[in-house]
């Protein structure tokens, strides 16, 4: 059964990335840029704002970062 994110900050959803063994590259402007060393070609930007980020936005980043729904929530 498919489970939905809930919704989380983006300090939250950077904290659970670096777990996953993501690490900081660099930051643009209000944008986090965060690359796996295993895989030098994967990079998943974090738009850093004071609010939750929206659905269709954390559920691209998840994607981009390999991990299904389930393995997101267990990360959380």
């Amino acid at each position: 059964m498919k489970q939905n994110i809930p919704a989380v900050r983006p300090k939250q959803l950077i904290t659970v990335l670096e777990r996953a063994g993501f690490s900081v590259h660099r930051v643009t402007g209000s944008h986090y840029i965060l690359k796996h060393p295993a895989k030098p070609t994967l990079r998943v930007t974090v738009p850093f704002h004071n609010r939750d980020l929206k659905r269709g936005t954390l559920q691209s980043i998840v994607k981009q970062a390999g991990f299904t729904n389930e393995e997101f929530l267990k990360l959380l």
